[in-house]
């Protein structure tokens, strides 16, 4: 008997789990774990263990793959949180209220095109006020806020550049590092803080 196509199928292996690993976006990295499952559900059926070949079809390849999506899905998410004064978060008109502001509007739009190079999506989370806000960063809910300078509460409004149009505050690195390096609008104020697990900030 010819066994030569065995080894061909072998061969997709090490072929299948090299791509998985070398690709950058992490939907195609999942299509192609699929592939790799079922090749090697398909090779266990060839050598006769057909148990395993149905265990890593149901377990290895299916529930696998959609656990992947889950976590793929809701992990590549930039969440922004902005001001809304009147709806609550829950409303969807909120969402086209905030965006209705020009100068934040054309902001959500840049940080979209940025993150969506990384595969990420922003998504935005209204809050009533400023202090809402800024809890809501400081409690981990969200990993940017993004304030307009004169939405800005502060009893010394010297120290507010009202010519900067948005402050926005990230609380993480890689977050601030990507937007630092790629947003070239002038009129944005980027700060970073570091929020410890105890709640604390390091500027």
């Amino acid at each position: 008997m010819n066994d030569t196509y065995i080894y061909a199928i072998t061969a997709l292996l090490p072929l299948a789990a090299s791509m998985v690993v070398t690709q950058a976006n992490p939907y195609h990295a999942l299509v192609i774990r699929g592939i790799l499952g079922a090749v090697a559900a398909m090779l266990y059926a060839l050598l006769g263990a057909a148990d395993v070949a149905l265990t890593e079809a149901l377990v290895g390849t299916m529930l696998a793959i959609t656990l992947y999506a889950v976590a793929v899905r809701s992990s590549l998410v930039m969440r922004l949180g902005v001001l809304t004064q009147e709806l609550s978060p829950t409303d969807k008109d909120t969402l086209a209220k905030v965006a209705a502001d020009p100068d934040l509007g054309q902001l959500i739009a840049d940080l979209r095109k940025i993150f969506r190079k990384w595969h990420m999506r922003v998504e935005l989370v209204p809050y009533p006020n400023t202090q809402a806000l800024e809890r809501a960063l400081m409690e981990k809910e969200v990993h940017a806020t993004c304030i307009p300078a004169k939405q800005i509460d502060s009893e010394d409004m010297s120290s507010v550049d009202t010519s900067q149009l948005c402050h926005t505050t990230v609380r993480l690195k890689r977050i601030y590092e990507i937007i630092q390096t790629e947003l070239t609008s002038p009129a944005i104020k980027l700060t970073y803080v570091n929020v410890t697990d105890s709640g604390e900030v390091q500027q």
